[in-house]
């Protein structure tokens, strides 16, 4: 599964780059799949994987700040291989005959 989640956290002024920081710390450590971008973070793995993952990344941003907003998508496709986190550009990048700025 992929699941690109963002969190935000509330109440502790504009400034979010600790604690983002302290989650992409969470995320790398944790040995799954990762690509981070601007706006979010993809990871791939099984649902209760990722899912946990989430979750600890939620209780490391709620030691920053009072609210942490999060959100996540998923694209659950069963019966397809992992390392859909670089296939699916792929796919797509074949079909445009070019590589895909990321």
């Amino acid at each position: 599964m992929l699941a690109e989640f963002s969190i935000v956290p509330v109440g502790s002024g504009e400034s979010m780059g600790e604690a983002i920081a302290s989650v992409l710390r969470v995320v790398d450590e944790s040995g799954i799949p990762y690509k981070a971008n601007a706006m979010g973070t993809i990871v791939e793995g099984s649902w209760d994987d990722v899912m946990g993952l989430i979750k600890r990344c939620q209780e490391e941003v709620i030691k920053k700040a009072p609210r942490v907003m999060t959100s996540i998508q998923i694209d659950l496709r069963p019966g397809k291989p992992l390392d859909r986190l670089t296939e699916k550009l792929k796919s797509v990048e074949k079909r445009l005959g070019k590589t895909i700025k990321t």
